[in-house]
């Protein structure tokens, strides 16, 4: 059987690179620690699971988490004085959090690595505010393998992965036609139905199992459940075209 060409592979950031989920839940923790030792009373779990209502009611991406917690908390729980320097002090952990802890997979890093060195273009599609998703991108280091242009978040291209034109624009930019190009991420519906409405393969990461009860409408081309098995099948069943 002759291999597929394959001129480009784009990748979600978010437990498809790295795990979020594992990341959030230690920073959260060391944060509400922090905060403690600060000066706010209470019980930790009580504390945690109040912040943890707050992300889900406002989202991840709200910058006042932690000034919201304080005024959902009881007056007594908040030192005199003192709240200004606990939100502080929940800030500087988590940030100190990130950079001992955002880290890629290690399969991750080598097998995106290993494709860069074999010249197949490399390219992210992911969602989110656009100075935080390239922050990310910075600190896992992958602004060594991914050409800024070839980097594409939602909020900043005005289109959202549930719209194919994100990833028509991302073939676009690779100088590939969808069929040409591939796509790798963790969630059903966004990461393998909408590019498989244009013809990209599709690559679903079953590693976080986040979606593991999530069903799309259509199979994806392959699963995996880590990068290793991503570089096995391309090795395979793909003829890389060396991007220029």
């Amino acid at each position: 059987m002759a291999k597929r060409q394959l001129k480009a592979l784009f990748f979600d950031l978010d437990d498809t690179v790295y795990s979020i989920t594992d990341f959030v839940a230690a920073a959260r923790v060391q944060a509400v620690q922090a905060m403690i030792r600060a000066g706010l009373r209470g019980d930790e779990a009580v504390i945690r699971q109040e912040l943890d209502e707050i992300v889900a009611e406002f989202g991840s991406n709200d910058e006042r988490h932690f000034d919201k917690l304080l005024r959902r908390l009881p007056p007594e729980a908040i030192p005199e004085g003192g709240g200004l320097i606990v939100v502080a002090a929940g800030m500087v952990a988590y940030h100190q959090c990130k950079n001992r802890g955002l880290a890629p997979y290690e399969d991750a890093a080598e097998t995106l690595r290993r494709l860069k060195e074999k010249r197949l273009l490399l390219g992210i599609v992911s969602a989110g505010v656009p100075i935080k998703q390239a922050e990310k991108v910075v600190r896992l280091g992958l602004h060594h393998l991914v050409e800024a242009r070839h980097i594409h978040i939602t909020e900043a291209s005005g289109v959202a992965k549930t719209n194919p034109k994100i990833y028509v624009r991302a073939c676009r930019a690779a100088g590939a036609r969808p069929e040409e190009c591939a796509y790798i991420g963790d969630n059903p519906v966004v990461d393998v139905d909408v590019p498989h409405r244009i013809g990209m393969r599709t690559f679903l990461s079953r590693r976080s199992g986040k979606y593991a009860t999530v069903h799309g409408e259509v199979k994806p081309d392959h699963i995996v459940h880590n990068f290793w098995d991503l570089l096995e099948i391309i090795e395979r069943e793909y003829e890389i075209v060396p991007h220029d």
